[in-house]
């Protein structure tokens, strides 16, 4: 009947069949529908209302055929982009789907030739064994190796949490500079100073009331009431979550906000009878609870100044620490409560980055924001812009040789494996002493170059490159900083080619690496939809290839 009535069905490797297939499969990862909505029967509807000569293959058919498939020409797409970028840095996080599996995700970070930060999803393994140092080096080396990633000229950074697993993950596989996630590290400090024990006891009582509200229909009711009768917005109070200090912030902020409309609920009969161990806060209280706020609010502008993923933000790191440093020192004016709280952060604050810190200065100066560096006494500022001066000369030596061992090879065309200069990649975080390498053995010259090259081109080669670096290097610090709202890629791309072609190529390589693991964090979400109740016994492979898609496609 069908048939006589639509033709004849479509064949399944038809344009038209394959066409919707691929639809199909596009449309479960980029809206993270199970494999079984092939099965539902309104999808099947809604697919044979729009083509009913078509005939939906089934949901394994999809698993092990269809998004294999597009995962392959998707990973291809990006192996591609990242042989492009020069310099590469990857983030790295762990997370715990709903069926309690850990996973470890990493992401992969390049500027490109049109000064453009990309982020991609690279890979999700599975953690079957213990998450130590040496099993998860060995999943950095793989995805070094399967993405590609090495470069011959410089190395890979890595920015991961504070955890000491993932200090012995990055050193044992060979990978700098590794940076500690800064949000992750103002969420331990910030912790440390929502630990001490007046601001802990303080955030309980908050808590206890936010939960009344919460679990009592009543008192939301009346709450919403007197909010409109203050003309206040009626939001409803805010619960935290223990792992993230900035809850407790929003939490304190949303209470102060609507302490009064609080207040006169509790004090409600209608609610009173229900809430006889709920106790507003008293005066003292409130001032603590505003001395809190202002104090973290700097901590947590922070936190969302770090999460741009389109703008460079390692080379903000020194800059907001030093002020949040300078926003703990003491204050006559200060209570008890503030005193202990800055002591507490300040602590776990002060002594972070020192192992990467001449580093993290560097990527500060090749920030055009910030490169008068003006915290710094001045003999500590040439210093960064000697060492800086040193790693563009080597980074420069070392791009050069490798495009002469890619021009001899294949004919002039570049291989895919790593260069005998990718071994010693520059050093960008030790000294230039500490970078010297030994060279390559010299190429087969021709007579003319055996007789006269020593003589009258390379040594003038090399002086003439490094006078045109220290040239650079000097108009660049000597320059006015751009202004804290522009876009310091903008203008690297801007000035880069003509005014710093030299001196380019080494920001690149430093501003690429983000601040934070944000990125790789922000899978939870997704994994969170992906790894869903229904889907809980999704395959490890199943569970990389849709994110890996969700990500990128």
């Amino acid at each position: 009947m069908l048939t006589s009535t639509f033709g004849a069905p479509l064949a399944q490797k038809s344009a038209r069949a394959k066409e919707i297939t691929k639809c199909i499969a596009v449309f479960m990862a980029k809206d993270m529908r199970p494999f079984s909505v092939v099965e539902n029967e309104g999808f099947r509807l809604l697919i044979n209302t729009l083509e009913p000569k078509y005939h939906i293959p089934s949901r394994q058919y999809f698993s092990q055929t269809e998004i294999p498939a597009l995962y392959k020409q998707t990973k291809e797409k990006v192996i591609q982009t990242l042989r492009q970028a020069n310099s590469i840095a990857i983030t790295t996080d762990g997370w715990t789907s709903r069926a309690t599996e850990s996973f470890i995700t990493i992401t992969a970070h390049v500027i490109t030739d049109e000064w453009e930060m990309l982020s991609f999803v690279l890979q999700t393994r599975p953690l079957y064994e213990a998450h130590t140092g040496v099993h998860i080096a060995e999943i950095l080396r793989s995805a070094v190796a399967e993405w590609e990633l090495e470069r011959a000229a410089c190395g890979i950074g890595v920015v991961t949490d504070n955890a000491r697993n993932m200090d012995v993950a990055v050193r044992e596989a060979g990978l700098a500079p590794h940076v500690k996630c800064f949000a992750h590290t103002l969420n331990l400090a910030s912790q440390a100073g929502l630990s001490v024990p007046r601001v802990h006891r303080l955030l309980g009582r908050v808590r206890r009331v936010v939960a009344f509200f919460h679990r009592s229909t009543t008192a939301a009711a009346v709450l919403t009431s007197n909010q409109k009768a203050m003309e206040l917005p009626q939001h409803k109070l805010i619960f935290d979550v223990v792992t993230r200090w900035n809850s407790s912030l929003d939490m304190l902020e949303r209470y102060l906000k609507h302490q009064s409309a609080v207040a006169a609920t509790l004090l409600s009969p209608y609610v009173r009878r229900n809430a006889r161990e709920i106790d507003t806060l008293d005066h003292a209280d409130i001032n603590d609870a505003e001395d809190i706020v202002k104090l973290l609010k700097p901590m947590k502008m922070a936190t969302t100044v770090l999460s741009d993923e389109k703008t460079p933000t390692v080379s903000l790191i020194v800059p907001l620490k030093h002020m949040i440093e300078s926003s703990m020192a003491p204050n006559e004016e200060d209570s008890a409560t503030v005193s202990a709280m800055k002591r507490a952060i300040l602590d776990n604050l002060s002594n972070r980055y020192t192992d990467v810190y001449d580093w993290l200065l560097e990527c500060t100066a090749l920030d055009p924001r910030f490169r008068t560096l003006p915290h710094l006494e001045e003999d500590l500022r040439q210093d960064v812009f000697r060492r800086l001066r040193e790693k563009a000369v080597q980074l420069s030596n070392k791009t050069n040789v490798t495009m002469e061992e890619a021009d001899e090879g294949d004919g002039g065309e570049g291989t895919s494996g790593p260069t005998p200069a990718a071994e010693q990649p520059v050093n960008l975080t030790g000294t230039a002493e500490e970078a010297e390498v030994e060279q390559p053995p010299p190429n087969k010259k021709t007579a003319l170059e055996d007789l006269l090259g020593g003589t009258f081109t390379e040594p003038a080669v090399a002086e003439s490159q490094v006078y045109c670096i220290e040239s650079e290097m000097a108009k660049y610090k000597n320059g006015k900083p751009i202004s804290l709202k522009s876009c310091p890629l903008e203008w690297w791309k801007e000035n880069a080619k003509i005014m710093y072609p030299l001196l380019s190529p080494l920001a690149k390589a430093y501003l690429s690496i983000p601040a934070t693991s944000v990125p790789s964090e922000r899978v939870f979400s997704t994994a969170g939809d992906i790894v869903n109740v229904q889907r809980s016994q999704l395959l490890a492979d199943n569970v990389d290839m849709l994110i890996f898609l969700k990500k990128n496609m």
